[in-house]
């Protein structure tokens, strides 16, 4: 089963983007390399959205404590920041960015 993120060209390369899905989920959509990621928007750490950080070599920087974690894991790789953030599989297909499963 797949459910629509938004467009692909919501998401530039190097970029992140909020997804509020509806149902209490919000997501932080990156296209690295190509590729798109999906994680929860919301810091592990403290209560920030993680769309409104910078994306630094494969890491989204929150803008709260400036904590971070890595786009394609989860893991929380910078201090303060010690909890992963839970990642999402996504695909692309015809101009839109899909949740898989």
């Amino acid at each position: 089963m797949t459910e629509r993120l938004c467009a692909s060209g919501d998401v530039a390369e190097g970029e992140v983007f909020q997804v509020d899905l509806g149902d209490g989920r919000i997501l932080a959509v990156y296209r690295l390399d190509g590729e798109v990621f999906a994680t929860d928007d919301l810091c592990s750490h403290g209560d920030a959205s993680l769309a409104d950080g910078e994306i630094e070599n494969g890491q989204i920087v929150c803008p709260y404590h400036m904590g971070t974690f890595d786009i394609r894991t989860g893991e929380a790789t910078g201090a303060p920041c010690s909890i992963a953030i839970r990642t999402y599989k996504v695909t692309e297909e015809d101009g839109a960015i899909m949740l898989v499963g």
